[in-house]
């Protein structure tokens, strides 16, 4: 840094305009004014005045640069002493070098040492507004100073003034590092100010969309379909890949990519990979390029073995599950269906998830092969013996088996024997004396229960079963104990509009009804009351036994009613024979007997009325 010294005596030659040997120079007669020289002193400090510029404190003047190094800035603005300026004030101009033209604001025309006080921030402060709104109008190229990160964006400092880069403008491509932006100076353009809030929107992409289009414009009148061109992977999302073909992007669908199972694009590619696309399809209009990465491949299916035909065995990894079966890819791009039909020989309705999952390694046998339509279907349950080929020998009609209740319906139960025999027990055929309403009434699903074959459907895969069967038919013999007439104790279990369900001891019940439940004093039969039952029907072809409680006391009272007239029957016939007798007597006896026969008589006939 120049002394002040030095500096007068530069003003001081360039004020005389004569040139001097400094090597020679009496500084000593000059200091003491010994007219060594033409002039004195103060006349040469005079001339030396008014050679330098008038600073007022508060100004902002232009300077020049004329030291710089890593930590200052050395401005000489035409003062007696040079300025002395933070580096950090020139951080969004990295170029900067000596000889440049800066506007600096004057603080002090002298500090404490002397030295003149200069900043370049508060320069650039005091006229920043005028020059961005100057910016903005004009549409001029602007730099700023990237000072650090902000949600959504960048803060910019322009002339001085923090202004707002948003992420969206600092690339025509998205941006996934932010960070590698902070501490960078670049070019931008105005494109937005908030007068009231002083707010300030800058854009680096805007100055790249204009020749970027031009490209795009160039690059879309050369695009042909089939064209193979180098691109970079710009964004990867969950249904593509968007594509940079030098300018102007494309788009590869996530069922372009590859000939197999993608699931995600990432398995695939990579950000900023290079890689060849072939052109599918384009929209001069819309600007939209659609592009395939498989197409540059030959289809799997064209290499698919010739000799691989319907009933060989294959293997494959399981790619994809459905309720209603899997797809196995036997080669990449190959893929087969295995229905759930086909994945075991039970005929239970079940989902696939509880036979494989994706990842799985499988077997199966080729059910299905179409090369045209590229279409397999396979099966796994057919690695395996069909239950059904021997079902006569080894399930014959007439054997018992243990079978496990999988599901109801209201007329019956199905059950499973083993894995792919499955059969019906109808309700009928549960219980011999039980009326069964819902076969849940009987067991429970995942019982296991005792069965007799009764009927084998080979073509329709069905077997007919009884639990009954497994004992003799008690009806034999109910119909010797429940004769009709016959009378017998039951107990009231079950009651509804139409009567009462009896039961009649273990595993027989019977039915009464409504109009048969009146007892002797009028009131109706209850459930839980036990009582003496008349059988008026029965009948062993449809298991049925009508019982009447009413029955047995109007028969009872009918009995009581014919004994009562036989008794009144035989006191009348005991009279007739006593008057017969009397009036035997009569005809043969005299007068006076007569008299005293009359008396018996009337005696008689007394008792008879009085008996009557």
């Amino acid at each position: 840094m120049a002394t002040e010294k030095e500096t007068e005596k530069n003003a001081a030659q360039a004020a005389y305009a004569q040139p001097v040997d400094l090597n020679t120079f009496d500084w000593n007669s000059y200091e003491n004014d010994l007219g060594l020289y033409e002039d004195s002193k103060e006349n040469i400090e005079a001339k030396y005045d008014q050679t330098l510029s008038k600073v007022q404190v508060g100004e902002v003047v232009e300077g020049t640069v004329i030291g710089l190094n890593k930590r200052e800035v050395v401005v000489n603005i035409g003062y007696k002493s040079e300025g002395i300026i933070p580096v950090s004030e020139f951080r969004y101009d990295p170029d900067l070098k000596i000889g440049d033209k800066v506007e600096v604001y004057v603080e002090s025309a002298e500090d404490k040492k002397g030295q003149l006080v200069l900043s370049h921030k508060k320069a650039r402060q005091l006229r920043s507004w005028d020059r961005v709104n100057e910016a903005l109008e004009k549409d001029e190229i602007i730099k700023g100073y990237i000072k650090c990160r902000t949600k959504g964006g960048m803060i910019v400092d322009v002339f001085g003034i923090e202004a707002f880069l948003p992420g969206s403008q600092i690339d025509v491509k998205p941006i996934r590092d932010y960070d590698i932006y902070v501490d960078k100076t670049m070019e931008f353009k105005v494109v937005k100010i908030n007068q009231e809030f002083r707010n300030v929107v800058v854009s680096h992409k805007a100055l790249i969309e204009a020749e970027l289009e031009a490209q795009k414009k160039e690059i879309m009148s050369k695009l042909e379909k089939g064209q193979i061109l180098e691109g970079t992977v710009k964004n990867i999302t969950s249904y593509g890949v968007f594509i940079d073909l030098g300018g102007v992007d494309g788009l590869i669908h996530i069922t372009d990519l590859s000939w197999g199972r993608v699931n995600h694009p990432e398995e695939i590619v990579q950000l900023d990979q290079k890689l060849n696309v072939v052109i599918l399809d384009f929209d001069d209009a819309k600007k939209r390029i659609a592009l395939g990465l498989k197409q540059l491949s030959p289809h799997p299916w064209d290499a698919l073995d010739p000799n691989l035909k319907v009933g060989d065995k294959v293997k494959g990894k399981v790619v994809v599950m459905a309720d209603y079966g899997a797809f196995i890819e036997i080669a990449p791009g190959v893929e087969g269906l295995i229905h759930v039909s086909e994945m075991s020989w039970s005929q239970h309705l079940r989902s696939a998830q509880e036979f494989m999952k994706v990842g799985d390694e499988v077997e199966a046998v080729i059910l299905t092969l179409d090369r045209e339509e590229r279409k397999m279907s396979l099966g796994i349950k057919q690695l395996t013996p069909d239950p059904w080929a021997d079902i006569e020998t080894k399930y014959a009609v007439g054997s018992k088996h243990t079978a496990k209740v999988r599901n109801f319906t209201n007329f019956g139960v199905f059950v499973e024997i083993e894995e792919g025999i499955d059969g019906l027990i109808h309700i009928s055929d549960l219980s011999w004396t039980k009326k069964v309403k819902h076969p849940a009434e009987f067991t429970q699903i995942g019982a296991e229960i005792e069965v007799v074959v009764l009927e084998i459907d080979k073509e329709n895969r069905r077997l007919s079963l009884g639990h009954k069967q497994l004992e003799e038919n008690p009806w034999n013999a109910f119909e010797a104990q429940f004769t009709v007439d016959s009378v017998h104790s039951g107990t009231i279990t079950e009651m509804n509009d139409k009567g009462a369900v009896v039961s009649l001891g273990e595993n027989v019940e019977g039915f009464a009804p409504a109009k048969q439940l009146v007892k002797e004093d009028g009131t109706t039969a209850k459930v839980g009351e036990t009582l003496d039952f008349k059988v008026v029907e029965f009948s062993k072809a449809t298991k049925r036994i009508i019982l009447s409680h009413t029955r047995l006391g109007e028969e009872i009272k009918r009995q009581e009613a014919q004994a009562e007239r036989a008794e009144r029957k035989k006191a009348d016939d005991q009279a007739k024979d006593s008057v017969k007798k009397i009036n035997a007597a009569v005809e043969k006896t005299t007068l006076g007997d007569i008299t005293g026969l009359a008396e018996l008589k009337a005696q008689m006939e007394a008792a008879e009325e009085k008996a009557e």
